[in-house]
Formats: C-alpha cells, structure tokens, sequence
C-alpha cells in the first residue's frame, strides 16, 4: 500500500508550484490582429461613456447609459424600460448563441482575441516588456537578487498596473451615471459610496487577474474552456501543430548530417516562447490553448529563416489533418461555416435578433396599464347606476409630453370622469396630458347602468392625440350587485 509521502512527493503537496509565464515579443499577421483588437475593444470601453447623443431636454444626453434611478436604459436612440427588459435578456442569449457559433467555427477565438482578461492580461505583458525587457531579462531580472534597480522597476510595473486597473474600475461607473459629472464628483468626495466601493473592487481584481493570476484564470478559473468542447467538432478550426510533418525533431545541423531522417520541427521553442499561458502547442490539444495563434507567427518566421514552408503549426480542422497527414499536402481550408451546426446556431441567432428588430419597430410609446380597485368593490349612485373604481398607469415613453385620449369600449351608457373631476363633468371619454418620459397615475371613475351581469368585461383604452395615434389596451372587469341583473 502506497504511503502519503508517496502520493504527495518530496514537498507534500498534491499541487505543482506556478511556473513563471514571459511571453516573448513576436511579430506576424496574428500578433498585428491581436493588436488592433485590443485597441479597438479598449477604445471602445473606456470611451464609450463619453459619447454624447441628444435626446431632447428631457432625456440624458449620454449615448450608453444604465440609469439606475429612473430605471431606464439609454443606447444612443434606443430607449429601454423596465417592463421591457426582454431586450437586454434578448441580447444576452443573442451573445451566448454568438459564442456557440464563433467556437464551433474557429475554436477559442473569443478567448484568444477579445476576452476581457485575454485583452488586460495582454496589456499587462505589453507594460512588463516596457519596463522589464523582453523574455530572456524578464527571467533574469525575476530570479535575481532583490537590488535597488530591480525594486525600483518593480515599483513603476505595479504603479502602470493599478494605473491602468483603476482606469477599468472607473470607466465601469460612468456607464451607470452621467460621466463628466460623476468625475468631477469622483474627484471632489461628492459621489456616492456604492461608486468608490465599486472602483475599488474592479480596481483590485484587474490588478491581481490581468496582472498577476493571468493564465491561471483561463486554466483554472474560467468555465468555458470545458463548455466550449461540446461546441467543436471535426470541421472546427484549431490551431494545431503538425506532427506528422514537424516529427521527428531535430536542429537544422542534425537535419542537414542525416537528410530525411528529422522533421520541419527544429526543436527551437520558439511556440513555447511567445505562448501567453505558456503551453506547449506540440503536446497536441489543450485546455490552456486559447487559440491566439502567436505561436504560429513564431513557427512562420522561424521556417522562413531556414528555408521550410509556412504552416508546420497552423490554423486547421482536424478533417483537414487527416487529409494532409495522408497525402503529405495540406488541402484548401473548408468552409467551416456552411455546415448544419454553424447554420443552426446561425439561424437563431438571427431570427432572435430580426424578432427584437421587429418589436422595436412595432413598439407604441403609450403604454397602459389597469387596475381594478377592490375596496368597495362597487358603488350604487343616486340614480341608480353603479360606479367602479380603478387605477390606471399612463407610461408616456416618448421624450416629449404628449395630449392622449381615454375611452372605454364593450360597456354601453358607461361614462367617465377622473379624481380632478366630478359626476356632472363626466364624458363618455376624456382627454388627458402626460408628461415626458414619465408613468401617470390616473384614478378613474366609471359609471354605467344598474342593469346588467353582475360581472362584465369591457376594454379602457388609451391613444395618443398627435402625429401617432398608436395607443394601448387593457381588459378589465366591471362588478354589479348580483340584483341589478
């Protein structure tokens, strides 16, 4: 029987120590892309907030913007309401079927390019280059011995690190409040609480996850490197090492002593090097590849300099393998997305997305919404007729105040009057003015005839009184004595 001492090794411990990650500096056409997605998706985020859009003199004049107080949601012309959260519930499953279709086609590529801890993490190695070199002084200057310089470029590292994470933490806040204004209540100690305890959150998590935990997040943490297998299949574009042509391997000097006994694999390390979760593509598939394909750029350009052909690591499918691996030529990349998964995921998609198109542009901006008050739950008047009473809830969405109209339809003789009002001014409809952006509480009054079933249905409507007379409905029930039939 095995000891513990057996299973836990000379260190007792069931866990390998963290191996230091120093991704090398390379050039390629997937670095340059990387690049370009990181400024435009950092670009975006920190920017954002500031955009203005003008809505009117009753509406924020920010473009994106989460207004908890009034419970609106702004996106420039687009303006969501409570009651109407379905459409951010609608973009939310649109970005998850969008991650199922992205896998299936090309992998990881959401984790290689524009993952938030993929985009920090990759800055963060930008600011350790900046400061510290590139791999081989980086290595250097971490096993070294604790001196002033190395201090000194330890403190500006980290001092470029919390710079940039407080920045995260801070742009986070202006989505969720009018910008210029939070800053300057930021930096005066006006802003609310919640504000500061939130910056200081998100202040300290991309500090440690983008500067310190780094691959162990996509290695340990994240739960989508083992969703995304179920998403792949055989026609999924990988990044993928060739061993049938790199193996076995062997330096350009043994090659060129013994032709044809060593494969295009030079043994150089050169994919290890660049890798930012410091994998080994040649080991085969992985759940530490994110498939940001630096490791080819890394293997073309070494190929280059001894005169091989590209592509020894390469994005390809694993039928595309086999077919090179058998014929010894690689075959023309597939059409990943013309397939019956892509197509399906494809197909939801978009239908959800036509769908939320739909209703937004068939959406009234008058909304009604009716009830029934139940204490008394009727009223017989002087001469006769009964009285119901009921709340209405006017929701006037447009960003201007807005003249409507109320009536009643399937109840006949019924007349009508609000709280304001009284029994003689009361009409067979009434005309009311609601403010902008805003829900009015109307209380109403209906009488109508003693004769008749003690239960009845009728319909309130509402309709607007301008250039859009859309309006909205609502059935509700009007109660007489069970002798007035």
């Amino acid at each position: 029987m095995a000891s513990p001492d057996d299973l836990t090794g000379d260190h007792g411990s069931l866990y390998a120590a963290r191996k230091g990650v120093y991704p090398k500096k390379v050039n390629g056409p997937f670095r340059r892309f990387k690049w370009a997605i990181m400024a435009v998706t950092l670009a975006i985020y920190y920017a954002t907030p500031w955009i203005r859009w003008d809505r009117g003199p009753h509406a924020p004049d920010q473009a994106v913007l989460v207004d908890l107080a009034n419970r609106r949601f702004y996106m420039f012309q687009i303006e969501i309401w409570p009651h109407e959260f379905y459409y951010v519930a609608g973009l939310l499953i649109m970005a998850g079927i969008g991650l199922f279709l992205v896998t299936s086609a090309v992998g990881r590529a959401w984790c290689g390019y524009a993952c938030p801890q993929t985009v920090w993490t990759d800055l963060f190695q930008h600011v350790d280059r900046l400061v510290d070199g590139d791999r081989n002084a980086q290595i250097r200057l971490a096993n070294g011995p604790w001196t002033v310089g190395k201090v000194a470029k330890r403190a500006l590292k980290y001092a470029i690190y919390l710079t940039v994470a407080f920045w995260t933490g801070g742009a986070w806040i202006m989505y969720f409040a009018d910008a210029p204004m939070l800053t300057q209540d930021f930096w005066a100690g006006q802003a609310a609480p919640v504000a500061y305890a939130t910056v200081a959150i998100l202040t300290a998590t991309t500090f440690v996850l983008g500067g310190f935990l780094r691959e162990q997040v996509c290695i340990y943490m994240c739960p989508w490197p083992r969703i995304q297998t179920a998403m792949m299949d055989e026609k999924s574009l990988l990044v993928t090492y060739k061993d049938w042509r790199g193996e076995p391997r062997g330096s350009v000097k043994k090659a060129q002593a013994h032709p044809g006994a060593f494969g295009d694999c030079v043994d150089c390390n050169q994919c290890v090097a660049v890798c930012p979760t410091g994998i080994d593509i040649r080991e085969g598939p992985q759940i530490g590849c994110i498939t940001c394909a630096l490791c080819i750029d890394a293997c073309d350009g070494v190929m280059a300099q001894v005169g091989r052909p590209r592509g020894l690591i390469d994005y390809c499918t694993l039928d595309d393998a086999a077919i090179e691996k058998a014929r010894g030529t690689a075959p023309p990349i597939r059409k990943t997305l013309l397939r019956p998964r892509t197509l399906i995921y494809f197909g939801i998609w978009a239908a959800i997305g036509l769908a939320m198109l739909f209703t937004l542009g068939q959406r009234t901006r008058l909304d009604l919404a009716v009830q029934h008050d139940r204490s008394p739950l009727y009223i017989q008047l002087s001469d006769g007729s009964i009285r119901n009473n009921y709340t209405l809830k006017l929701r006037n969405m447009e960003l201007r105040p807005r003249e409507v109209e109320i009536n009643v339809n399937g109840l006949a003789g019924a007349q009508l009057w609000t709280q304001a009002g009284s029994r003689e001014t009361a009409r067979q409809s009434l005309r009311l003015s609601l403010a902008p952006d805003s829900v009015t509480p109307v209380k109403l009054f209906v009488a109508a005839p003693g004769k008749g079933p003690a239960r009845q249905d009728f319909t309130i409507a509402v309709r607007g009184l301008d250039d859009d007379p859309r309006g909205d409905s609502d059935t509700i029930q009007f109660d007489r004595p069970e002798t007035g039939q």
